[in-house]
């Protein structure tokens, strides 16, 4: 599968600290983690895969206590980080390990723009190499060890083909013109941070059902959710898989007194009943005896007006219109030509010309290129014909003396 391409385990600061001499300069390296979304109550990165053109590296994070050497590599500008669905690893890496990323290349935004059927890694591994990739380990635990020479395989299995892959999609973008859209599309990827939300005193209120309770199922909601919160941070386990939100809602909406009130609440035999039940019952006693208010979800801040109304509509109909067309015509993903977010401020600043056009925000300098002369051709279509179809309202004259 691999043919004779060696694979070399970083298990130490010195092995991490000679892999970076060794790749320091490479044209491109395939970059790729895996973590513990699916098994942690904070996730982490468990392992981070890197090859070159003539090795498949495999880091182990969790036992190598300073990552920061790694950075070297990262932030080389002469070295093409290729990744597929870039977003998650570069944010997931300057989170864990304060990376910086430049010159990045994503397989999946390549493939989106090329117009593919199917955009997954393991679609273009068997699309160009006929490779078939298994996926049983997608939600595997990494942060388990030791590492079995099959979870070995398919880690290095999806940086292995990247190098590779990189090189023929960037021959077809160059051949369909598309290689600067995609370059500047990477090029805002490796801009992007972590943005995890924040805990507040409202977090229980995010539970699916919330906003129907009455304040009183409100705050059992909010007893039954702080427990949960406190267990699965003491056990290091998602809180979903201790106790569901669904339960958590039912027992807002119940408030069972007794541990038999709360089985019937559940399917038969529930082990998150025998684990948890005493201290559920206790939690919703607390929530009924609670006379604190309820608090609000903090807003989250706009920078701009999204808002919408009968004239932004008049020009945001069109609009879709047209990139629906395009997307037909062309045979694209719709973020290859403008996502609903870019033609709403479109719609809002119904820009003139091509400079108000590159003032939109969001805009991209493809888009600009590409379809620019289009969308202010439209825009201006729109904006006379609502001119021509306006007619100023007439006052009525009232009635003077002389007209009696």
């Amino acid at each position: 599968m691999f043919g004779k391409t060696p694979l070399v385990m970083i298990e130490d600061s010195a092995a991490l600290a000679t892999m970076v001499e060794q790749v320091r300069g490479a044209p491109v390296v395939g970059i790729d983690t895996e973590a513990d979304s699916f098994h942690s109550y904070q996730e982490k990165v468990c392992l981070v895969q890197l090859s070159d053109l003539k090795t498949d590296y495999i880091i182990d994070p969790l036992s190598i206590d300073d990552m920061s050497a790694l950075n070297t590599i990262m932030a080389d500008p002469q070295t093409v980080k290729v990744l597929h669905g870039a977003d998650y690893d570069i944010v997931s890496m300057k989170r864990d390990f304060g990376c910086e990323f430049v010159n990045v290349f994503d397989t999946m935004i390549s493939a989106q723009f090329l117009g593919f059927d199917r955009v997954g890694l393991a679609d273009l591994i068997r699309k160009f190499f006929g490779h078939t990739i298994d996926k049983k380990y997608q939600r595997h635990d990494w942060s388990k060890r030791p590492l079995l020479p099959e979870h070995l395989d398919y880690a290095r299995g999806d940086t292995h083909w990247l190098p590779a892959l990189r090189e023929l999609l960037t021959i077809h973008l160059q051949r369909m013109g598309r290689l600067d859209a995609v370059s500047e599309e990477c090029e805002l990827v490796a801009l992007r941070t972590w943005q995890g939300r924040e805990h507040t005193d409202a977090d229980f209120l995010r539970v699916k059902g919330a906003r129907t309770l009455t304040e009183e199922q409100q705050r059992v909601l909010r007893a039954v959710w702080s427990y949960r919160d406190g267990e699965a941070r003491a056990a290091n386990r998602p809180a979903f898989k201790l106790i569901p939100d669904p339960f958590l809602l039912t027992l807002a909406k119940a408030m069972p007194t007794t541990e038999q009130q709360m089985a019937k609440l559940a399917r038969k035999g529930s082990s998150m009943v025998r684990r948890h039940g005493g201290a559920l019952i206790r939690s919703v006693a607390e929530g009924m005896a609670d006379e604190r208010d309820i608090p609000s979800i903090p807003k989250p801040t706009r920078t701009r007006s999204t808002r919408s109304g009968p004239g932004v509509d008049r020009y945001l109909v069109p609009l879709k219109e047209w990139r629906n067309d395009r997307v037909r015509s062309s045979g694209v993903a719709p973020v290859a030509v403008a996502n609903n977010a870019l033609l709403k401020e479109i719609a809002r600043l119904a820009p003139a010309d091509i400079e108000s056009l590159k003032a939109v925000p969001g805009i991209r300098r493809w888009q600009v290129v590409d379809f620019g002369d289009e969308l202010v051709e439209l825009v201006q279509s729109v904006t006379s014909t609502r001119s021509a179809g306006t007619k100023p309202r007439r006052r009525r004259r009232r009635k003077s003396n002389s007209d009696e």
